[in-house]
């Protein structure tokens, strides 16, 4: 292979847009808000039973990012997808905290508005979506969920080339932690990245209520 010069690099990262290192994919949801009766609810789905990924979990709204589109706009073509609402029926408020998962995925998160009436109206879409339903926000802030800590470690073979990398015996890999919170509503159960997304929403309005 020739020399490379800097004028030939400056040209190849000029218009390229980042991405991830590796196999990796990117998803992202709309965390709906749903005012009933002057109350706030968090509208969550109910995944379709013969779904290959997680059938009949509680989620909410979204999906894997496509093509050149940007997180936001796969969050909410998903939600009027799914929901089969309009574009003009959700007012995104903010894009919140963003999952980052030990699974090679990463999961952008919105925080937005649904209008009641398109709620009402609204007609799941049944080959995604089982049902819809609403968790008051305030039962959220009162009740904590059960939180399960679950141990990352990493798997490495026998086979590894230790003697390559000059650790003849062997290396101290890094572990991590990742925590699962549970909710129990009525007959419905919030968990996983749900759960984690839900119960860091419920943080961070927690903090500034306090204020």
């Amino acid at each position: 292979m020739k020399a490379i010069t800097i004028d030939q690099i400056e040209d190849i990262f000029a218009d390229r847009r980042p991405g991830a290192v590796g196999k990796y994919k990117f998803f992202s949801v709309l965390v709906p808000l749903v005012e009933k009766d002057g109350e706030i609810h968090l509208l969550y789905e109910v995944r379709a039973d013969d779904l290959r990924r997680q059938p009949g979990e509680v989620c909410f709204p979204g999906g894997e990012v496509e093509g050149s589109e940007t997180a936001q706009q796969c969050a909410l073509r998903e939600t009027v997808e799914e929901l089969s609402i309009t574009y003009a029926d959700i007012r995104v408020i903010n894009r919140i905290d963003t999952i980052y998962t030990y699974s090679n995925f990463t999961m952008y998160c919105y925080l937005g508005v649904i209008d009641y009436n398109a709620y009402e109206k609204c007609k799941p879409n049944l080959e995604e979506v089982k049902n819809i339903f609403l968790v008051p926000l305030k039962w959220l802030l009162d009740h904590e969920p059960y939180i399960y800590y679950m141990d990352i470690i990493p798997k490495i073979g026998k086979d590894f080339p230790y003697n390559l990398v000059n650790f003849n015996n062997g290396y101290n890999w890094r572990k991590g932690k990742s925590e699962v919170p549970i909710y129990r509503f009525e007959e419905n159960v919030i968990w996983g990245l749900t759960g984690r997304i839900t119960h860091n929403l419920v943080k961070i309005l927690r903090s500034k209520m306090d204020e």
